[in-house]
């Protein structure tokens, strides 16, 4: 599969938050804080996530000079992430147990897919079955 990424542990994190909370954007600082996660993983991950199309991200739109900070580049799941996200989990989950800090978020298999089709509009046949 040419968008084929690599599940790290911050690469499942990350891919179950954003399975989790569909349409909720999510910043890097914001998943290093929430997650307890190293920047230097972080990052690199959402930009390997965006660069395979899984996650589109944009600047927020506010002056830096008013808010006294920079802007915050936020990261939403799009619809291919939705379905590629779904099945490289549901692969991963049925290879190997989550660790146990991974236990506040819901599985991200099984309906998660069933909840996301609906709210993007993807028909069965993009998910490689029949409509």
């Amino acid at each position: 599969m040419a968008d084929e990424i690599r599940m790290t542990p911050t690469t499942v994190v990350l891919l179950r938050r954003f399975l989790e909370d569909v349409g909720n954007p999510l910043f890097g600082f914001e998943a290093v804080r929430e997650f307890k996660l190293s920047s230097g993983s972080v990052y690199p991950t959402l930009a390997r996530l965006e660069k395979a199309g899984w996650i589109e991200g944009h600047l927020e739109d506010i002056d830096p000079k008013v808010e006294l900070r920079r802007q915050r580049r936020y990261y939403t799941m799009t619809p291919k992430g939705a379905v590629e996200a779904t099945r490289a989990m549901d692969r991963f989950t049925a290879r190997y147990q989550l660790p146990s800090w991974t236990s506040g978020l819901r599985p991200a298999t099984g309906n998660a897919l069933s909840r996301l089709v609906p709210a993007w509009g993807i028909g069965r046949s993009a998910l490689g079955g029949a409509q």
